[in-house]
């Protein structure tokens, strides 16, 4: 029977809270920016929220510098980068969803075959490469082609950037998975189309979920690829084959004119609060689905 000395126990409780309150602090440390950044945007953020910022369009410079100079909130508002937004994300997601699914799948079932050992360093590849030279091979390869700017364009981008995420999610959900389920499946008489279907992947709903959640947040703020894809747009539009607008776009022209600032801080509270939304939503379809 081992005896241990209280000396040494006293000292490991010591190590222990030391290396808790050291945990605790490098927390508190990395929170702070985090918690700085989030108060300046709600600070100078909610001014611009009101009812025309989500149902008109961008002002010109001409109207923002009249209400600046007559000390009142700015018209206007970016209901077509919203819509743009919503647009584009959800037709890249349409694109990258079953592909990133499929491809997952494959990796996962067959993980020493030459095409998932190419799979798998493309998806890495994607992955770590910056978010402007996807959007200069979008528009090499789709907007050159079709000689114009478009939302469909922004949304291929897009759906690139979002691949490599639900790719790599499906896969390591799909590995966590018990090999009985499958064994099962096929033991009852199930082709193995069957089984993926209908067994595999609804077992595995929230991992696949959560991917797809982390891969659309991901895309909704991007700014390079749209801004050689869909160019952006004054008016609103829903026809995929012109060009569109976008929040993180309008963001970036309100940088550019001086008369548009404030609105800059309105349109990123409004896009950390929609993420924020979207996440809250898959978390409790995540939940439910568990129960």
């Amino acid at each position: 029977m081992r005896v241990f000395n209280s000396s040494s126990v006293s000292w490991r409780q010591l190590k222990d809270r030391a290396f808790f309150i050291a945990v605790c602090t490098l927390s508190l440390v990395m929170a702070i920016p985090l918690v700085a950044i989030i108060g300046e945007v709600i600070q100078k953020g909610y001014k611009q929220i009101n009812l025309q910022f989500f149902t008109e369009v961008a002002p010109s410079t001409l109207d923002a510098m009249l209400a600046r100079e007559a000390g009142g909130v700015i018209p206007g508002g970016i209901v077509n980068g919203i819509i743009g937004t919503l647009l584009m994300v959800g037709a890249a997601a349409l694109i990258a969803i079953p592909v990133g699914i499929m491809g997952g799948v494959y990796l996962a079932e067959k993980p020493k075959a030459i095409f998932s050992i190419i799979v798998k360093f493309l998806t890495d590849l994607i992955q770590g490469t910056p978010s402007i030279i996807v959007g200069i091979i979008a528009y090499t390869v789709i907007v050159v082609p079709l000689g114009s700017y478009s939302a469909i364009a922004g949304s291929i981008a897009l759906s690139i950037m979002m691949l490599p995420l639900i790719v790599r999610s499906t896969e390591e959900t799909l590995k966590m998975l018990p090999t009985t389920l499958k064994e099962a499946g096929l033991a009852l008489g199930a082709s193995y189309t069957n089984v993926v279907l209908k067994v595999l992947l609804p077992s595995a709903f929230s991992g696949l979920f959560t991917g797809i959640l982390l891969a659309t947040s991901r895309v909704l703020g991007e700014t390079a690829p749209l801004m050689m894809t869909a160019l952006g747009s004054s008016t609103i539009s829903w026809n995929l084959e012109n060009p569109a607008s976008a929040v993180p776009l309008l963001i970036w022209e309100f940088y550019n004119d001086p008369n548009l600032i404030d609105l800059i801080w309105s349109s990123s509270l409004f896009l950390l609060l929609l993420i924020l939304i979207f996440n809250f939503i898959a978390k409790y379809i995540v939940e439910r689905s568990s129960k």
